[in-house]
């Protein structure tokens, strides 16, 4: 058969799309990924489906390394009889490809957590929901990003130290009791990773970054996280809560240095947005 034929070149194609089709499956199971499933989940199985429960959204190519949006979003939102109880951030080629856990409640309304993240090489990004019985689903996607665990802070190291564990709260809109509000929580902190060297010195900076993030509202907890320094310098969440009475939304924070940081906003149900 004359390989210039249009009917030879689609059966090619095609054919070729039936062969890569494995591989590109093979090529998400990746080594890093089955050592992480091995230690963290210890062969449980995943559920299919997992659009129907939880969906990740990243750049294909990220703008900078160092601060990746990303944004992990439930399907449903946060039922007593059905609700997401932790989700799990993976990122195969980073050096610490763990890079968050967050442990969530029916009180949190909606399982949508936002952020920022540093990636250090050309990676599957992984977010796993764990459901309040024990159920994995599994999303994933992957970003073009080099560099960003590694990358210099984007400023000055001293000047970020004495802005160190300041932070805001702040809602979107008025507060409705009894329904989902989104709250976002940045925290002043340089997240210094340890693998990056300073131009002037030629040294590294030692590591510090927040560990732990715990959020309550009247006392009942909402969010926490432990994360480490894939998170992006001045760490910034955005997630839901449902408030059911006035009441204070209370942020508590650890660092690697054992460094403890508070903030809470006041939340009445006639307020508007504020900190």
């Amino acid at each position: 058969m004359n390989r210039n034929d249009p009917i030879w070149l689609v059966g090619a194609l095609l054919l070729a799309g039936v062969l890569s089709a494995p591989a590109r499956a093979q090529e998400t199971q990746t080594e890093t990924w089955r050592k992480v499933r091995e230690a963290q989940f210890a062969g449980r199985a995943f559920e299919a489906d997992a659009d129907q429960v939880v969906s990740l959204e990243a750049p294909n190519r990220a703008e900078d390394a160092a601060v990746v949006p990303i944004l992990i979003h439930a399907a449903q939102p946060q039922q007593p009889q059905r609700w997401i109880r932790r989700i799990y951030l993976v990122i195969d080629k980073n050096p610490s490809p763990l890079g968050a856990v967050f442990t969530l409640t029916p009180d949190s309304g909606r399982a949508d957590i936002e952020t920022r993240i540093r990636i250090e090489d050309y990676t599957w990004v992984r977010a796993i929901a764990e459901m309040q019985d024990g159920k994995l689903y599994m999303t994933m996607k992957y970003v073009k990003a080099a560099g960003g665990c590694s990358a210099p802070a984007g400023k000055d190291l001293e000047a970020a130290m004495a802005r160190l564990g300041r932070m805001k709260i702040r809602t979107e809109g008025g507060v409705q009791l009894d329904q989902p509000n989104l709250v976002e929580l940045m925290i002043s902190h340089p997240n210094v990773s340890g693998l990056a060297m300073d131009q002037v010195t030629r040294l590294y900076a030692p590591p510090r970054f927040v560990r732990t993030v715990q959020v309550s509202y009247a006392g009942k907890p909402v969010m926490s996280a432990d994360i480490d320094f894939t998170i992006s310098e001045n760490p910034n969440f955005r997630f839901y809560f449902v408030p059911h009475a006035d009441g204070d939304l209370k942020a508590e924070v650890v660092d690697s240095s054992n460094a403890t940081f508070e903030t809470s906003f006041a939340i009445r149900s006639a307020v508007a947005a504020g900190s």
